[in-house]
């Protein structure tokens, strides 16, 4: 089952509370106070892993919550730190924050495009301080100790969005699946009958002198898909990494329709759902040619193509013939349309991670921090946080 957006919900750990105890021991009178800090509790990250292609296990399991953290000890020992937890997702997850408003848009958390990548999505709330660091000159014994800090709650929209080099597009029964099964391994579902892929599927194609790339194929359009009709167009997000669209059109006939018309109505639902499809390096390959019954189909195709600016090839996923030439021409758009993402996906994962750091910062340089007091009213007192814990 193929699974490619979820709703979570992940919750970090809370702080470990503070301890108030006092040293007790033989021959030492009037020990002090002796209550160690409250350990902080775990964050949540997602990570690229090239070990997961779909998002399932997320769908029924939605609730994820990491390890809260100890609460301090006597004898001025803190608390065990709560354990990250770590949620792997397929490379290509885009992750987002929903906002509590339904209306409101969604915030972009990261774009993990490589595996390796992780994302910080829920910081882990700070342990509290023991009384000892509330001891003065006039108040050696303090009676009073921090709470530890909630963690971060966020509900969080997971998308995956394939990493592809091409994608295939066309109308249902155009020959998309036999294609990618007849140039890589892909063995996606063919039959002589409309939607037969339900699901995106991807295949690696192998060229001479250790060349490849990943090419994509997605189910049939056909106009109205941006309105719902047949599949919709939920699944042309996969096709938003891609840098070369190839156009597979039937031109056998068996159809009864129009093949000219054919890409013109494709081009159009791909404009509709993402505007800059309509720059992105296209070609055009009249597949079935080895059925073709009338060629004056293939010469109409062909000059709307050229119209277009649009590269034309003569191909027959099932024999074969025309496949290498046109592999070839999509390796050079390939070459000379490669841009590099690394500097995108790092920029961003730093925004969520540049905000904890800043947040940290504020706290290392002291803040109003409420105190709990043993035996008495909650007060708020200035301290900052030592440099050791």
């Amino acid at each position: 089952m193929f699974v490619d957006e979820v709703d979570i919900h992940v919750a970090a750990g809370h702080g470990g509370r503070g301890c108030v105890a006092f040293r007790r021991e033989k021959f030492v009178p009037r020990g002090g106070p002796s209550g160690g800090d409250g350990g902080a509790g775990g964050s949540v990250f997602i990570v690229a892993s090239p070990h997961t292609s779909t998002l399932i296990n997320f769908r029924f399991h939605p609730e994820f919550k990491a390890e809260r953290g100890r609460h301090g000890q006597g004898s001025n020992r803190t608390g065990h730190t709560g354990a990250d937890l770590e949620l792997a997702v397929p490379a290509g997850t885009l992750v987002y924050e929903k906002a509590g408003d339904p209306l409101e848009p969604l915030h972009l958390l990261a774009d993990l495009a490589e595996v390796g990548q992780r994302v910080l999505v829920a910081h882990g709330g700070r342990g509290g301080l023991g009384h000892a660091h509330f001891a003065t000159s006039t108040n050696r014994a303090p009676r009073k100790a921090q709470p530890g800090e909630p963690g971060e709650e966020k509900a969080l929209r997971l998308e995956l969005k394939l990493l592809a080099d091409v994608g295939l597009v066309g109308f249902p029964n155009a020959g998309k699946s036999t294609f990618i099964a007849s140039v890589s391994a892909a063995r996606p579902k063919i039959a002589d009958y409309p939607f037969t892929t339900l699901t995106p599927n991807l295949g690696v194609v192998s060229l001479s002198d250790n060349r490849s790339f990943v090419v994509a194929d997605v189910p049939g359009l056909i106009e109205g898909a941006h309105r719902g009709l047949g599949l919709g167009d939920q699944f042309l997000r996969h096709l938003e990494r891609t840098k070369v669209l190839v156009h597979l059109v039937d031109v056998s006939g068996a159809s009864g329709r129009d093949p000219a018309g054919d890409l013109d109505t494709v081009r159009r639902e791909l404009e509709l759902f993402q505007p800059t499809f309509a720059s992105r390096p296209q070609l055009v390959a009249a597949n079935k040619m080895d059925a073709v019954d009338d060629m004056t189909r293939v010469i109409a195709l062909e000059r709307r193509a050229s119209a277009l600016g649009l590269p034309f090839f003569r191909v027959s996923a099932a024999t074969g013939s025309g496949t290498p030439e046109l592999l070839e021409a999509i390796w050079r758009h390939l070459s000379a349309a490669r841009p590099s993402t690394s500097q995108s996906s790092a920029r961003d994962i730093a925004g969520p991670a540049r905000e904890m750091r800043e947040r940290d910062e504020s706290h290392e340089a002291g803040e109003s921090i409420p105190a709990t007091s043993v035996g008495s009213n909650a007060k708020t007192r200035p301290v900052p946080r030592r440099a050791n814990r």
